[in-house]
């Protein structure tokens, strides 16, 4: 197996991720996993060892996703995402009533997502679904610690935001309809 199969089979998974995460349709996954690879293919030779590959791929990732989310406007696309139903494939029976609020959930965390710019986006997914630090944020976007701070804390109030619209339209049906429990 060569040094590039090796990449490949290590980070598909979280090239996968990644893109779905900065809002690469479900659809135009497996062409933009494609895309990245390709990219990372030509380049491969000339990169630095000394860095991260993750951090290679994500800058690709972010690249690709931000080029397809321009490329889908100018045809005048909604990039809508359809639900994943083997993003988190659980081998745990969960209840109807689990699964529900799962999806929902999803769904809430997929409108923040989407309420973001495509920087705020990278930071905050970097860091609350990947669980990478500031400091590796920073490098694998290639910006200042501080930038990448501010990034994500401006993406968490997105975020904040998007939670306490829906709470309330919650708040308001259950009200509504006579169901306040």
């Amino acid at each position: 197996m060569t040094p590039f199969e090796a990449a490949y089979r290590e980070h598909f998974a979280f090239t996968w991720r990644s893109l779905r995460r900065l809002g690469v349709p479900e659809r135009d996954l497996a062409d933009a996993v494609q895309d990245v690879f390709v990219v990372l293919y030509r380049k491969f030779d000339g990169l630095d060892r000394e860095r991260a590959f993750a951090s290679w791929i994500y800058a690709v990732c972010l690249r690709v996703a931000s080029d397809r989310r321009r490329s889908a406007a100018q045809r005048h696309e909604q990039l809508a995402l359809e639900p994943d139903p083997n993003e988190h494939s659980e081998t745990v029976l969960v209840h109807d009533r689990d699964k529900e609020q799962l999806s929902e959930r999803r769904e809430l965390l997929q409108a923040a997502l989407e309420a973001m710019s495509i920087e705020q986006r990278a930071v905050f997914t970097l860091f609350e679904l990947e669980g990478r630090n500031g400091e590796e944020v920073a490098m694998i976007l290639q910006i200042p610690t501080p930038t990448a701070h501010s990034r994500l804390r401006l993406a968490r109030e997105v975020f904040r935001r998007i939670v306490e619209r829906a709470r309330a339209r919650e708040v308001f049906e259950l009200r509504r309809t006579g169901d306040e429990r």
